[in-house]
């Protein structure tokens, strides 16, 4: 492996944050925390719908991401007097990474763009710099060659961590995240472990097209052997990068290109999530709605609205997408006796309809109404910003779907 990685190049190592090509969202005008082409939107502060949409002038409201059940509203002032430290996600997720590569030796770091560039998102910024070229090792664009490569390493004892650039390419490495990486542990009659975490951007973006608009959860979740998890907050972003680390299974760790630059007071002290459990965002009593990564903001600002209009709703940010937290979701279905599921992965073969099998394979008995999933249409996301919007779940559908359960 050193002999392979001796053929490493140094790129010129930008440190600026306003960099074109690691954030490709100008930021609205009204979000006062943002600089020249780099966003940066607090977990309870409002960002504009020209992220999703450069037609719609209608704003979002991105509700705190610990919202409890009363929903109580924590000024400025008070946030910045908790104790920890404000962190965007993408910045959460390279704080996680780099403290396990302070930990443990054995991890490394491969992919595209990732060494002195620092990554498409700025993930792995600096990490070339502190670690060197041989633990964070800049690719070739081939997928298949360095996840190849990279399941390789692990089998020799290492625990390498993968960046796609953009999730839609590492479709070019399918085979080997299969056949390979999901299996050998198995095939190999345990002789080896295969302690690889893939992580890299997707969902969809603000007009990316159709190839860059990719969700890859339906894709990846009937491979035998792998684990998947989703972040949402920058909190959970780091728990659940350091979990996936020190895993000793493969991990694939999926990251939305929308929530990279959500700002959010993370505990200065380390922390580690578990990987299979899910998090209560918002108690509640007359249904469940489980949802996962950018959904989780819609869901929150249509619970808003139902709030307000006399509806309690639970939510759950599912997280663990295989496996289900089956035990916190039969406990909420026991309690309200109705299930909404928001996703922004594709209807057929989706996350959803797997949950909707499993809640109504161990749970059918506590349900008063049919399980409703709300999902992206199943076409190729259009670039016009408009019919994109159409294409995704919105905060108005949700709405509407609790009163239609709740009826």
């Amino acid at each position: 492996m050193a002999a392979i990685f001796q053929g490493v190049t140094s790129l010129k190592y930008s440190t600026s944050v306003n960099s074109k090509a690691a954030f490709l969202y100008p930021s609205p005008r009204s979000v006062s925390e943002a600089k020249p082409s780099f966003l940066v939107v607090k977990s309870d502060a409002n960002f504009s719908s020209g992220l999703i949409s450069r037609t719609r002038k209608a704003q979002l409201n991105l509700p705190n991401a610990v919202a409890t059940k009363a929903d109580n509203k924590t000024s400025s002032s008070a946030a910045a007097s908790k104790p920890g430290h404000e962190l965007l996600l993408f910045e959460a997720l390279g704080e996680g990474l780099a403290e396990e590569m302070e930990r443990d030796p054995s991890v490394c770091v491969m992919g595209e763009d990732v060494g002195h560039y620092g990554g498409s998102y700025k993930v792995t910024k600096g990490l070339a710099t502190k670690f060197g070229d041989l633990r964070v090792l800049d690719t070739p664009i081939a997928e298949n060659s360095f996840t190849g490569m990279a399941i390789g390493a692990a089998m020799t004892g290492l625990r390498p961590v993968i960046e796609g650039m953009n999730m839609g390419f590492l479709l070019l490495a399918f085979n080997q995240i299969s056949n390979n990486c999901g299996m050998l542990h198995y095939t190999s009659g345990g002789q080896f472990k295969i302690p690889v975490v893939i992580r890299g951007p997707g969902g969809v973006g603000r007009q990316l097209g159709a190839e860059h608009s990719q969700r890859l959860e339906s894709y990846f979740q009937s491979i035998p052997g792998i684990q998947m998890v989703a972040c949402s907050t920058p909190y959970n972003a780091k728990g659940l990068m350091k979990a996936a680390i020190r895993s000793e299974n493969p991990v694939i760790l999926f990251e939305h290109v929308l929530l990279y630059n959500l700002k959010e007071r993370i505990p200065d002290e380390e922390y580690v999530l578990n990987l299979e459990e899910a998090e209560m965002v918002r108690p509640g009593e007359h249904v469940t709605i489980l949802t996962y990564s950018r959904m989780r903001y819609h869901v929150m600002q249509a619970a808003k609205t139902l709030v307000n209009e006399g509806y309690d709703p639970e939510v759950i940010d599912i997280r663990s997408l295989k496996p289900f937290d089956l035990h916190m979701i039969g406990n909420s279905v026991k309690k309200t006796h109705r299930v909404l599921i928001v996703e922004e992965c594709m209807r057929t073969g989706g996350i959803g309809a797997s949950l909707t099998a499993a809640i109504t394979e161990n749970f059918h008995d506590y349900l008063d109404a049919p399980i409703r999933c709300l999902s992206s249409q199943d076409v190729p996301t259009p670039y016009a910003g408009t019919l994109e919007d159409v294409t995704v779940v919105q905060p108005a559908q949700i709405v509407t779907a609790v009163k239609q359960l709740c009826a």
